[in-house]
Order: structure tokens, then C-alpha cells, then sequence
């Protein structure tokens, strides 16, 4: 019976807001089609790219794992997406803690200040690390990458973060702290664990953002230290075989694993809850 009554409020929702359901749709199929066009031209047995591929082969799969290019790449995006999304998350916390348990002024306009980066653009934001650190200070390229890089991350640390700070409760702190327990002890025992799923999901959302950015990235890097997406894009600039597909693909799976993973073991939809409170 509330299987029947679901579905009929689902159909009646879409009898209401058609316009919005076809938005939805039509957006699904621009967001999603062109992703399935590269997963299947990665499979092909030709030598070009084009659609439908021809014939089935795991050939191109073989070949990107064994270009030299793309595994250096490899390798330099997974350094530097570590290396940024822990000095987001060691930089995150004592702001988060400093915005939702503190007593300072001007609360809202710090949260403001670290969530700023979402909304310039990223090109922007290169643009003056490239003008500042590297012309005027001299920094090296993974340097100035590193840097760009936490800071892109930063908002996604202090918002999710006190997203599971919000849904933690307070008292279990003050209950720590009234026991005895010093407040380093009282973070470490207390509230670390109500954060972790915080810690969690930021740290993904961090690694995952890093790893696949492409604006920044391009501006900022040399030839001594190049990031994959980068490296793929000038691929696909000098050749027109399915090779890079075939990155683009085994780099898509990866992502999808590690959101499975995560909404098994942490919940995004609980992480997330908390953000509007």
C-alpha cells in the first residue's frame, strides 16, 4: 500500500511540475550522454576516435597504463591531492571549531572569508598566485600548486567539517571537559570521533576535487611537475587515438569506486544533512 502511494504521489508531482521534470531530465542526459560516449569509443578496436567504436578491444586500457606521460602524471596528481587535502583538513579544523564553538566576532564574515574561494574564479585565483608567489617570490611550481591548491580545498574542509559539527552534540563535550579531562583530551576522545565522518567526506571531496583540476593546474605548472588532467588534455591537443579515453575512463571508475565506498562506510546524505542547519 505504500509502495501504491509513493508511486502516485511521485506521479503527481510530475503532473504539477512538468517543466521541472523535463529540466531534469534534459540535464541528466547533457551531464551524462557525453560521458558515455567516452566510455565506449575507449573500448574500440580502431585507431581513431569516433562513434560507434569499432569492434571491442581493451587494447587502448593497456597503452595508457603503460605511457610513460600519463604514470608520471599519475603519480604527481596523487602527491600533490594528498599532500593538499591534508594541509585543507589541518587548516579546516581549528577554523570550523573556531566558527561554530568559539566566541569571537564576526563569525559569519570569517566563515565568508574561507568560502571565498568557491566563488572566484579559479583562473583568477592562478593568475595571482602565478603573479605573486612565483614571479615575485621565486616559489617553484609544485609550491605555488600546493598552495592553490589547499586553498581551493579550504572551503570544502570548514563547510563540511561544520556540517558534522553541527549535527554533534555539544554537551558531550562540556560533560568531557566538567569529568577532568584537559581540552586537548576532550578534542581527541570527543569531539575527533563526532567529527570524523566529517573528516572523512571532506578529505574524499578534497582528494577528489584536487585530483581533477584542470584550470588551476594548467596555469600554474611547468614542465618539471605536470598533473594528468592536465598532461591528458595536451594529448588529446597533438593525437586523436583513443588512448586518452580509455585514461578518462579507468580516472571515472576510480571516482565512482571511491563514492561507493565512502556513502557505504560514512553516508553522504547524513554528512550533507547538516550543511543548511
Amino acid at each position: 500500500m505504500s509502495q501504491v502511494l509513493s508511486q502516485a504521489g511521485k506521479r503527481s508531482l510530475r503532473l504539477r511540475h512538468p517543466v521541472a521534470g523535463t529540466l531534469a531530465v534534459a540535464g541528466y542526459v547533457v551531464m551524462i550522454v557525453p560521458i558515455l560516449f567516452v566510455v565506449a569509443t575507449s573500448f574500440t578496436a580502431g585507431s581513431t576516435l569516433r562513434f560507434p567504436p569499432d569492434g571491442f578491444s581493451l587494447r587502448w586500457f593497456a597503452e595508457a597504463a603503460a605511457y610513460t606521460p600519463f604514470v608520471e602524471a599519475l603519480v604527481s596528481s596523487l602527491q600533490l591531492a594528498v599532500l593538499a587535502t591534508g594541509l585543507a583538513l589541518l587548516l579546516g579544523v581549528p577554523v570550523t571549531l573556531a566558527i561554530h564553538r568559539g566566541r569571537i566576532p564576526g563569525k559569519e564574515l570569517l566563515e565568508g572569508l574561507f568560502l571565498s574561494p568557491l566563488v572566484v574564479p579559479e583562473l583568477v585565483v592562478g593568475l595571482a598566485l602565478y603573479q605573486q608567489l612565483m614571479i615575485g617570490l621565486g616559489l617553484n611550481n609544485f609550491s605555488t600548486l600546493l598552495l592553490g591548491h589547499t586553498a581551493l580545498l579550504l572551503p570544502y574542509a570548514v563547510r563540511v567539517t561544520g556540517a558534522s559539527l553541527a549535527l554533534a552534540d555539544p554537551a558531550l563535550e562540556e560533560a568531557a571537559r566538567g569529568l577532568g579531562a584537559s581540552p586537548l583530551r576532550a578534542f581527541v576522545t570527543v569531539t575527533l570521533p563526532m567529527l570524523r565522518p566529517g573528516l572523512i567526506s571532506a578529505g574524499l571531496l578534497g582528494f577528489v576535487t584536487s585530483f581533477n583540476n584542470v584550470p588551476l593546474s594548467l596555469l600554474l605548472q611547468t614542465r618539471d611537475f605536470r598533473t594528468l588532467p592536465v598532461t591528458m588534455l595536451d594529448y588529446v591537443q597533438q593525437s586523436y587515438d583513443p588512448m586518452v579515453a580509455a585514461a578518462s575512463t579507468i580516472v571515472l571508475a576510480a571516482t565512482v569506486v571511491v563514492a561507493v565506498v565512502a556513502e557505504r562506510t560514512v553516508g553522504f546524505a547524513k554528512i550533507f544533512g547538516g550543511i543548511n542547519r
